[in-house]
């Protein structure tokens, strides 16, 4: 039992006071003033401390303080609530609930769905909690796995019984943006085009657009050799296009009934900032030039009838990877890293980001794995084992390990890949036996 101690001041009347009279030291020693002074310092404490020399020494008793009925303690989370006896002490408010809303994420990216604004209303009536939802999507199974989250997750509150899902759905108009929570879809521009894949890396200076170019020449050699359709590349590394000097493609594209030719060479189709730029011209741009500029490379250019697009995307998981995923349905991706634990601990955290947005891996590439001497030994420039190592951690498998070739730098700088100049060399065969692997794991 709680208490409260009261002092309760008796005097010859037998009369109870809470506090002592203003004037009860006047009348026993004349009001001296430091007395007074000391009194009014204790007088408004639960308990008085002062002790007033007289022979009617004030006593105390202890009181039990009465039980309080349906009582709350003041707090941020209730001090908008009131208490009911018919309602639970136990029931979530709304902030709870947005708060567990906050938690489910959109499907197939890393952001929740209060911070993309879909949540629009969310009510609590008794046990049952009403959430109101508003998404622009062309893709059914969104919303209900939308809902179906929202039902598992809420519904786990203490105190919630029933959670209703009142769900909006309205078609986009146009082709989603990162911003407006849809998923890809194909333009029509794209309908000839069977497979995309995208080459990545998180860290720069990997070689990415080296095995980019090689092997997009080398899927070309074996879909000649079978009779199926090209090969295309897009060239989404918008700061830094290196992709035509290396493929040896020049000139401006071509416009034709609204739609861009992309350049070709060596059979390989290619679209590229670097066409559209002056060489000595840099690109600054910010990220929503980024964004419309590969949505147009997607939507804008006629690729024709491919069977694999090859999208060489720049290092990281910034913009232009999340416009590329959210644009493009993409069949798989492959990443490129070197031997060293720099590259690979990077390209690891790089390539979980196709984790996040539902594209699965094909393989990993490691580059510049060793350095073969003349009579066959070989020297681990760069450290060894990076490579499965990611693979290993990524739960996909390696694809192959490019050796350090002279060749193949000379071979890009003068825009004719190795795959091309020299099909018979160590590193040429290494780039046709990961295309290979590559053919057969989209065909599973």
């Amino acid at each position: 039992m709680k208490f409260r101690w009261q002092a309760r001041f008796f005097a010859k009347n037998n009369r109870s006071r809470e506090i002592l009279p203003r004037n009860f030291l006047d009348k026993q020693r004349g009001a001296p003033g430091l007395q007074k002074r000391q009194f009014e310092k204790y007088r408004s404490s639960r308990i008085s401390i002062f002790k007033p020399p007289t022979s009617e020494f004030p006593t105390f008793r202890i009181e039990p303080e009465p039980q309080a009925t349906n009582f709350i303690p003041f707090n941020r989370s209730n001090s908008q609530r009131l208490y009911d006896s018919n309602t639970s002490p136990n029931m979530p408010d709304t902030e709870e609930i947005q708060a567990v809303l906050k938690t489910i994420k959109f499907p197939g990216f890393s952001r929740d769905i209060v911070s993309f604004g879909l949540v629009r209303d969310v009510k609590v009536d008794e046990n049952t909690a009403q959430i109101s939802i508003e998404i622009t999507t062309s893709d059914q199974s969104v919303p209900e796995k939308i809902a179906a989250d929202i039902k598992s997750e809420v519904g786990a509150l203490q105190g919630i019984q029933d959670v209703k899902v009142r769900m909006e759905i309205s078609q986009p108009k146009q082709q989603p943006s990162p911003a407006g929570g849809s998923m890809p879809t194909n333009s029509e521009a794209m309908q000839k085009v069977k497979y995309a894949i995208a080459i990545a890396s998180g860290k720069g200076g990997v070689g990415k657009s080296t095995v980019t170019v090689n092997l997009a020449c080398a899927l070309q050699r074996l879909l000649e050799d079978e009779g199926k359709a090209g090969v295309g590349i897009m060239d989404c590394d918008i700061y830094g296009p290196s992709i035509p000097l290396m493929l040896g493609a020049a000139g401006r594209p071509e416009i034709e009934n609204d739609m861009i030719v992309p350049i070709e060479n060596f059979g390989v189709r290619t679209m590229s900032m670097g066409f559209l730029v002056d060489e000595d011209t840099p690109v600054v741009w910010r990220g929503p030039m980024i964004m419309k500029t590969i949505q147009q490379f997607a939507q804008n250019v006629n690729w024709g009838e491919l069977e694999i697009l090859v999208v060489d995307l720049p290092p990281g998981t910034g913009d232009a990877q999340l416009s590329l995923v959210q644009t493009l349905p993409l069949e798989g991706a492959v990443i490129v890293t070197t031997p060293q634990p720099a590259a690979a601990n990077v390209a690891r955290r790089g390539a979980r980001m196709f984790d996040k947005v539902s594209v699965p891996l094909l393989g990993v590439v490691e580059n510049m794995s060793y350095l073969e001497a003349p009579d066959g030994s070989r020297q681990a420039l760069f450290g060894q084992g990076g490579g499965d190592e990611t693979a290993h951690s990524l739960g996909t498998h390696l694809l192959g390990q490019i050796p350090i070739d002279p060749k193949i730098r000379i071979g890009c700088d003068k825009g004719i890949p190795i795959v091309i100049s020299d099909p018979e060399s160590k590193a040429a065969q290494v780039f046709m036996d990961i295309a290979r692997q590559i053919l057969n794991n989209l065909a599973k």
